[in-house]
């Protein structure tokens, strides 16, 4: 009895860990226990051993669970045991230095773009703590430097289901992402939430697919003509860089 209990308990722990990773919003406990058909108290239990594992972590402010340092320094990992986060620093202070604004590294999972890593905004208003937040793919700048390249699995139909309140239509859309593959970098104004703008560009792997971007967004009160295409060739030149750290060949394969 006492193995089959074990054994039940795991199991419903690995299933409360899949939909944290999984759902496209961070679940309450509560949303939890529902998705899994726990009781509550019992989905509080097993959360607070996932979390005293470091497998998932609470938003005090929100109340929801999302997922822990261990799996976002797995995530971390690139492929070639590199630490990506770790090799991106330098590109993130000169980034957030130049430019004054918040400097963050993303990667993108099918269902959203998760942040990995932040230098702060030397400034109070636009100051937010993006690391560990799941964003939506259209959205988000790193989420475009994704889809612009092909990086993302793209079944039929995926770029309607995607095309934002702030592009009225699909042609929209694909202009949008071609104009990231033709400059190098994605552009977002009041997509992802009024007052809001973004830039990104592409870092990629030694076989030149893209594993990651670097990006750059404050708020609007401080945009002004020119500044996105400045700061899009400044994080362009960064990520470049960085490629290059991680051993693509740009001579070989073109402009990142």
């Amino acid at each position: 009895m006492t193995v089959q209990t074990g054994t039940q308990s795991m199991e419903r722990g690995a299933q409360l860990l899949v939909h944290v990773v999984e759902e496209d919003e961070a679940p309450t406990v509560g949303e939890l226990a529902q998705l899994a058909g726990l009781p509550k108290s019992t989905t509080s239990r097993l959360v607070g051993a996932l979390e005293r594992q470091g497998l998932v972590q609470r938003d005090p402010a929100r109340g929801t669970i999302k997922p822990g340092p261990v799996l976002l320094r797995y995530a971390r990992k690139e492929t070639s045991g590199l630490d990506l986060v770790e090799l991106a620093g330098g590109a993130l202070e000169r980034l957030a230095h130049v430019s004054g604004e918040t400097a963050n590294l993303g990667v993108a999972t099918p269902s959203a773009v998760e942040m990995l890593d932040q230098r702060d905004s030397r400034h109070i208003v636009g100051s937010t703590n993006w690391v560990g937040q799941r964003v939506p793919h259209h959205g988000s700048v790193i989420g475009k430097v994704f889809l612009a390249d092909g990086a993302l699995p793209m079944p039929e139909g995926t770029l309607e289901r995607l095309a934002p309140r702030t592009i009225t239509n699909l042609a929209g859309l694909r202009r949008d992402l071609e104009r990231t593959r033709v400059r190098g970098y994605a552009t977002a104004v009041d997509e992802l939430e009024p007052g809001l703008w973004a830039v990104a560009a592409p870092v990629r792997d030694a076989g030149g697919t893209v594993i990651a971007a670097l990006s750059v967004s404050g708020p609007t009160v401080r945009l002004h003509d020119g500044l996105l295409d400045e700061l899009g060739r400044l994080v362009r030149d960064e990520a470049s860089t960085l490629s290059t750290r991680i051993g693509y060949d740009h001579p070989k394969r073109g402009a990142a």
